[in-house]
């Protein structure tokens, strides 16, 4: 039967398209620049929502679903969660906030929904002995084994799988757009990188299985260090051999390695971390070195970035630089949001909100040109003097 079962019947048919997507950006009083193309055709806001921040609490799943609603009817259309966000509780506020959306005419395909795996989702609170959920809850029923955890993190097929589908139906759609392994480099202390890359390479195969079922429709890795670091440290990974080895996951189940769906990075990005632009630690197609960014535009890989705000530290106190480059925006928030933004290669920039107030600082932003390219670069010129 594969990931789509009985269930799929009551969940909301759909992936993102270039059509509901353009249609959705033309509909929406936002500067033209406020949109990215994903493989070239799919349009997606360059400010996405994130849904990490907040308690577990009723108060925060309102807020949340008021934001996810305010959000796609003003031109938001990416939103970002993961399995394990607010122990479960943001898939389901995230749900909320779709309904409304689409009662207000909002399409199923005009969004992106991108959702993560691999850390474990604890039942409204960490457990007093999570080592001990972990073998009664994952080992004990199948879902992976002693050797594919590190901490609370749990790498293997059917774990994924499990993330995967718990994903898709608490949000109520029959398809993600994206489904990203979150973080595998906390493996690499655990048992090294060698073992992180067979663990990486079976999880793909289940990845590219959860495609061929209709269940995500591209998949990926997001990462707090491996794109960021330099090439000899040991977090760090490689996008080209990750994408080697989608192809040989998708060579498995299709029997075409050119068919893979890797498709999405996704990486802290902001004003002082600014490592995935600056820092040159990846080897494109054509063998030359290359920030993530650009490698990842050079590998046709849409990227993504977390931390936006830098948990909010960019929003409270900017970095000097931006406020005096940008003397037109409201407030340090804003002008965070617009550095971001207009980075070379960066295709939506996550802002994580659970005060309904905040939104429109980001919406103001969206009714804002990009920098240009030349002003852009000039922050960094004006940095190194």
């Amino acid at each position: 039967m594969g990931l789509l079962g009985r269930r799929a019947a009551r969940l909301i048919p759909g992936i993102a398209t270039a059509e509901a997507t353009r249609a959705y950006s033309q509909a929406r009083d936002l500067d033209p620049g406020h949109y990215s193309d994903f493989q070239g055709r799919v349009k997606l806001s360059a400010i996405g929502l994130g849904t990490f921040p907040g308690a577990a609490d009723d108060a925060t799943d309102r807020a949340i679903a008021d934001i996810i609603h305010k959000g796609l009817a003003s031109g938001l259309n990416v939103i970002d969660t993961a399995a394990h966000y607010r122990y479960g509780r943001s898939l389901t506020a995230i749900a909320a906030g779709l309904r409304r959306a689409w009662d207000g005419g909002v399409k199923r395909e005009a969004l992106w929904l991108m959702s993560k795996g691999g850390f474990v989702t604890f039942p409204g609170e960490t457990p007093a002995d999570p080592k001990a959920y972990i073998e009664a809850e994952i080992i004990a029923k199948g879902l992976g084994r002693r050797e594919d955890c590190a901490g609370a993190h749990v790498l293997s097929p059917g774990h994924i799988r499990a993330q995967i589908e718990q994903s898709r139906v608490a949000l109520g759609v029959e398809t993600l757009d994206a489904f990203l392994v979150d973080q595998p480099e906390v493996h690499i202390p655990v048992s090294g990188k060698a073992a992180l890359i067979n663990k990486l390479a079976t999880v793909f195969v289940t990845l590219e299985e959860a495609v061929r079922d209709g269940a995500i429709a591209h998949y990926g890795v997001s990462s707090f260090q491996a794109f960021r670091v330099a090439t000899d440290d040991a977090s760090f990974l490689s996008l080209a051999s990750l994408m080697a080895l989608a192809g040989k996951a998708a060579k498995a189940v299709t029997g075409s390695e050119r068919d893979h769906h890797f498709a999405v990075i996704e990486l802290p990005f902001n004003a002082v971390m600014l490592e995935g632009f600056a820092r040159f630690n990846q080897i494109t197609g054509e063998g030359g070195e290359a920030s993530t960014l650009q490698a990842a535009l050079a590998l046709n890989l849409y990227t993504v970035a977390s931390h936006g705000l830098f948990k909010g530290h960019l929003a409270r106190q900017s970095v000097d630089i931006l406020v005096q480059a940008m003397p037109g925006l409201a407030n340090d928030a804003r002008r965070a949001l617009q550095f971001n933004r207009s980075t070379p290669g960066l295709g939506t920039t996550l802002v994580g909100l659970s005060t309904p107030a905040h939104l429109e600082d980001v919406l103001a932003v969206a009714r804002t040109p990009l920098l240009s390219h030349s002003a852009y670069m000039a922050l960094y010129h004006r940095a190194e003097h």
